[in-house]
């Protein structure tokens, strides 16, 4: 019995995302798509969107299509206050040229505000921008106990893991 060749089978890939951000005051806070009610938001080049920004390098890691910063570089004046939906929606177009995004799953890192009655509608924005139903797109939140930047209030962080199968293109 031989062994299966390169052409026969479709590679599962996953990749890893993680993004931080300081809050800052004079900005609005941007999670996941969603406009957060607090009194900082997230200091960045785009909107900051720091789950978001997560969820695209998970994508293009798995895709082994380098980080969002080679895409999307916070030295381009086009990328400026960029809703960072829109970003996603970009890199699904990059991703899906040869893979199909098959799950998603993240995790806030944020002591306030409570990100908890925001996740279901992340959840929508995220698979809606991704194409994916809501069951694939899975959104937790964690605090910080405070410990480190998450938990003293100076920082929201965020990761994510993404699984895709390679497209055969044989």
């Amino acid at each position: 019995m031989s062994a299966p060749t390169d052409r026969h089978l479709l590679a599962i890939r996953t990749g890893l995302g993680y993004d931080s951000h300081r809050l800052v005051e004079g900005r609005r806070l941007v999670i996941g798509g969603v406009d957060v009610p607090h009194s900082h938001g997230l200091a960045g080049h785009s909107d900051a969107d720091a789950l978001v920004h997560a969820i695209c390098d998970a994508l293009l890691g798995a895709a082994g299509l380098g980080d969002i910063g080679t895409h999307f570089p916070d030295t381009d004046p086009q990328y400026a206050d960029a809703d960072s939906i829109d970003l996603l929606r970009r890199v699904r177009g990059l991703v899906e040229v040869d893979h199909e995004i098959v799950n998603v799953d993240s995790t806030i890192h944020a002591e306030r505000p409570k990100m908890a009655p925001h996740i279901p509608e992340m959840r929508t924005r995220l698979a809606a921008a991704l194409r994916l139903p809501e069951r694939r797109v899975n959104v937790k939140a964690k605090t910080g106990e405070g410990v480190g930047p998450v938990g003293t209030r100076q920082a929201i962080e965020a990761t994510a893991i993404a699984t895709l199968v390679e497209r055969d293109v044989a």
